[in-house]
């Protein structure tokens, strides 16, 4: 699809007419249109692939499967990390390991990608979605505590259950948005009063380190996404993280469609998935985590040059990491006010819609958050608690061109 011509004139006087002359005035000349997030080949990709090209290993065996995957839990400080076609798969995984059942309730942020539901459902569970806070834009566990203790109950076996459906409440997945980390710690300990099992969603997070820990190896359980417009990407890919090493080789069993290892008989013990990693993106992840650093320190130095642009920006504010996170800011954001968002220039359009609209015609890929899990229809019907501030959130965020490649200078030169 063609993409509409870019406009050469500022947007009507305001909020939008701001942004605009801001990302002018910080960015490269938009051209065709600048991403909200490419990635950047500027490594040893093209050897890597090619050398499974030559050696004919580019399916889900080879070499690169493996260093591909010690690599990433030395990043992450995981003891293992299990490589997998995509994120979806892997927290798909993450949940089946961590005991979620059919019929069973995950909670999960009404604020996030609709993978983190879908994983849910895959086993048959059911999405119980709550609230988030606003200074890490993720789950919040206080709110979380105080509605348990309205709507949970413990049966003999000392499950959590919900007090309305009967269901038990299996597990949480907090997802650390755009890169920021949610508050994990108090989260814990309210899941290990609970018995509630803990699955970490850090697609968006490699990098990111909360009190000094890597972002997905804060819980048992937890999942990685390498798509294509991630900080760092394999293509298309995600991982499993984990310390427990017999949670590890179960992964590994169930990823290979549960075969068990023979010279040349296929036998299968139980339901399994074809979800490992091909060698050949493999190969393209560790070109990738060898720039890591350099991505990392880019995208921080992108988000230092946003927050002071956008400093003193009337009606508007850019988000930044808490004191006991350091975000690897996948996706800048400007945060609007309340009041700026409540402050609708037609019956038809939001405060936040009007800055997409101008920015984009501009050539800016912004773009809002996705929309909340209850909206969507396959979701609508789901338990839920009160929202109020990721409905919030929903309606004032605007997420900006945050590519690696525009924190380093180099763009400007293209």
């Amino acid at each position: 699809m063609k993409p509409e011509p870019l406009s050469s004139e500022l947007p009507p006087a305001g909020l939008p007419q701001e942004v605009v002359a801001v990302l002018r005035d910080l960015l490269p000349p938009p051209g065709d249109g600048l991403a909200l997030h490419e990635p950047r080949f500027a490594g040893r990709e093209w050897d890597y692939v090619k050398d499974c090209i030559d050696s004919g290993w580019v399916s889900s065996a080879g070499a690169y499967v493996d260093r591909f995957e010690a690599e990433l839990a030395e990043v992450t400080g995981a003891g293992h990390a299990i490589a997998c076609m995509n994120g979806t798969a892997a927290l798909h995984l993450g949940l089946q390991l961590a005991g979620v059942e059919r019929g069973d309730e995950v909670l999960l942020p009404a604020l996030t990608f609709v993978a983190s539901a879908n994983a849910a459902a895959y086993i048959g569970a059911v999405p119980h979605f709550v609230d988030s806070e606003e200074t890490t834009l993720g789950l919040d566990p206080q709110r979380l505590a105080a509605y348990l203790k309205d709507i949970a109950t413990f049966d003999a076996e000392g499950r959590c259950r919900n007090r309305a459906t009967g269901r038990r409440i299996a597990a949480v997945v907090p997802m650390h948005t755009f890169g920021h980390p949610v508050d994990m710690d108090p989260l814990l300990e309210l899941a290990a009063k609970t018995g509630i099992a803990v699955v970490e969603d850090a697609a968006e997070a490699l990098g990111s380190t909360y009190k000094g820990r890597g972002a997905g190896s804060l819980a048992p359980l937890a999942a990685l996404s390498f798509n294509g417009n991630k900080i760092a990407t394999t293509g298309g890919g995600g991982a499993l993280l984990t310390d427990d090493a017999e949670l590890a080789a179960r992964a590994r069993h169930l990823t290979t469609t549960a075969k068990r290892a023979h010279a040349w008989a296929y036998e299968h013990d139980e339901i399994g998935y074809n979800y490992r990693m091909p060698n050949l993106n493999a190969a393209l992840g560790c070109a990738q985590l060898e720039q890591l650093p350099g991505f990392l320190a880019a995208k921080r130095e992108l988000a230092a040059r946003y927050a002071e642009a956008f400093a003193g920006l009337a009606g508007a504010r850019f988000f930044t990491e808490q004191g006991f996170a350091r975000s690897n800011y996948w996706l800048n954001l400007l945060l609007l006010d309340e009041t700026a968002a409540a402050d609708d220039s037609s019956p038809d359009s939001s405060a936040r819609d009007a800055v997409l609209a101008a920015s984009n015609a501009a050539g800016y890929r912004t773009r809002p958050a996705w929309n909340l899990m209850p909206s969507l229809p396959m979701y609508k019907d789901c338990p839920r608690m009160d929202l109020a501030v990721a409905e919030s959130l929903a309606r004032r965020i605007v997420n900006l061109p945050s590519s690696a490649i525009l924190g380093t200078g180099i763009a400007h030169a293209r």
